[in-house]
């Protein structure tokens, strides 16, 4: 069994620089904002830090307070689910045969026998995705 919610994130530009990713979580965890899924990854010279917030309006407050840069809030979807081999590729295939492009996407095992996805999609594909998927 598993579970496809559709879920807000907001990206932002750090430093690439060793330890800009700690003192982003550490800001965030410090003031009480639960993650559900974080992704970083270079971005030219800097680094792009995505960060998916189990409640967007809070991380929104937090991020003006503290004077993060978040960008405009995006939508991704985030998997939960039991884990089998090909998990993932089933997941794929009925997209692919919706037709619909993954832009990325990141999955896990996540021990116990879960495993857990964060994807996205274009924005005009979200609402065919989520459909397609039967996402929350």
């Amino acid at each position: 069994m598993e579970t496809i919610r559709q879920v807000a994130y907001f990206a932002m530009d750090v430093a690439q620089k060793t330890g800009e990713g700690a003192r982003v979580l550490n800001l965030v965890r410090n003031s009480g904002i639960n993650l559900l899924a974080f992704t970083g990854f270079p971005s030219g010279r800097k680094a792009q830090i995505d960060l998916v917030p189990e409640d967007p309006a809070a991380l929104q407050a937090t991020a003006k307070r503290l004077r993060l840069r978040l960008r405009a809030k995006k939508t991704g979807f985030l998997v939960q689910g039991d884990d089998r081999p090909g998990a993932v590729a089933d997941l794929m295939n009925r997209l692919a045969h919706a037709k619909i492009n993954v832009t990325a996407i990141d999955a896990v095992c996540a021990g116990n026998g879960r495993y857990g996805a964060i994807f996205w999609v274009k924005p005009k594909d979200v609402k065919k995705a989520s459909q397609t998927l039967g996402a929350t």
